[in-house]
């Protein structure tokens, strides 16, 4: 059987049984898409068809184009990554870690040992955590009436850090600070600044904060997997009017146009219209960044938004500079130094600069590691690596 007779065969099997609405998937070497197909329907309640041109949020792949961003700038001199977040961001320098709360339910707080800089807010060792994966934080957020980050507002990003900046590992709200780093250096929105420097030389014209009608139009919706195991459409959208563009996590896009940009990696930061990263930026970002720390298994505080999520055991994973590094072979086949990560409606994407592959894989389902979408991915990218 042919690789795409078999890829086919996977996703086609998953939307006829119901486990998935649609899915759009596409694989790609540093010079030709080897693969694309989409199966399925947008939304349940319209049976529009799922298409290669299917928008869809693609939540936290966003922050892999907000590190590039920040690079970008350090490439130019704007920026150093071992400088205090709060040279561009004052309000960074007042951040206090979060230790409990007293016997009045009120947090107790204190100063961290040393300040963020912006290598701890591309690499999650900030401290800065996420509501959904923390009560602590939910319970924060209730005593000072702090507005829940998928608001829009930019109040939500008002929170404690969990520990102390360099002492663990923890995902949050880190790439969010990096996008407003990127606007005040740069003197423009993040929707603006990504568009020019990062999305036109690799041809991303698809992707954006803010859905045109034309988005609209083709935009699948996401899909709430319930308790007995259906899924409900949701009419649901990132914020159109937000006070600030969500750097970890705002951007939608085609999985056509999410291609380009892992090509770009795997090209050493070279797009189709010009180069995006220097070649040795291109190596760095794809190295460790967090030494011994270990990236973790992620517990869930909001079921409806993301299950746990547990990492294959006996694989150490670290953190680069924009995605996760899987230190060890992975089941499915991909080698040692490949980079991943994924979005929270259940988007993922890899690059394995080893076999020169990458893969981007997209549906569109809350929770996160869903019980269904996360087994398809590993699905698809076990076959991609049997068909090579």
């Amino acid at each position: 059987m042919s690789m795409r007779d078999n890829l086919d065969a996977v996703l086609r099997r998953a939307t006829d049984a119901g486990d998935v609405p649609g899915v759009v998937a596409m694989l790609t070497d540093a010079d030709n898409t080897l693969y694309t197909a989409a199966f399925g329907k947008r939304a349940l309640d319209s049976g529009e068809p799922m298409t290669l041109d299917t928008i869809g949020l693609i939540a936290s792949m966003t922050k892999a184009l907000t590190s590039t961003a920040i690079l970008q700038l350090t490439e130019r001199g704007q920026a150093n990554l071992d400088t205090h977040a709060a040279h561009w961001l004052p309000e960074l320098g007042d951040v206090q870690v979060l230790e409990g709360f007293d016997s009045a339910g009120e947090p107790v707080l204190r100063a961290p040992v040393r300040p963020i800089t912006l290598r701890h807010l591309l690499t999650h060792t900030s401290g800065f955590g996420y509501e959904f994966l923390s009560e602590d934080l939910q319970r924060y957020q209730a005593v000072r009436n702090i507005p829940e980050l998928l608001s829009g507002q930019k109040a939500a990003l008002d929170l404690p850090l969990l520990f102390d900046p360099g002492e663990s590992w923890g995902y949050g709200i880190g790439l969010d600070w990096a996008g407003l780093v990127v606007e005040a250096i740069s003197g423009k929105s993040l929707g603006e600044y990504l568009a020019e420097h990062v999305m036109a030389p690799l041809g991303m014209t698809e992707t954006a904060f803010k859905l045109t009608p034309q988005m609209r139009e083709r935009m699948a919706k996401i899909h709430q997997r319930t308790e007995d195991g259906s899924l409900m459409p949701l009419d649901l959208e990132m914020p159109q009017d937000a006070e600030f563009e969500m750097g970890g996590g705002g951007l939608y896009g085609t999985v056509g146009d999410y291609l380009k940009f892992v090509r770009m990696i795997l090209n050493g930061g070279q797009g189709e219209y010009g180069r995006v990263l220097q070649h040795e930026t291109v190596d760095l970002l794809s190295r460790n960044h967090i030494g011994d720390l270990e990236v973790g298994s992620s517990k869930t505080a909001n079921p409806m938004l993301t299950n746990d999520f547990e990492l294959p055991p006996g694989i150490s994973h670290k953190w680069g500079l924009a995605a996760m590094i899987n230190l060890d072979p992975l089941p499915t086949g991909r080698p040692a130094g490949s980079l991943m990560w994924a979005g929270l409606a259940n988007s993922y994407f890899w690059i394995d600069p080893q076999t020169g592959i990458a893969g981007v894989m997209m549906t569109q389902i809350f929770p996160f590691a869903d019980v269904k979408a996360m087994p398809l991915f590993i699905e698809f990218e076990y076959n991609v690596y049997q068909s090579l």
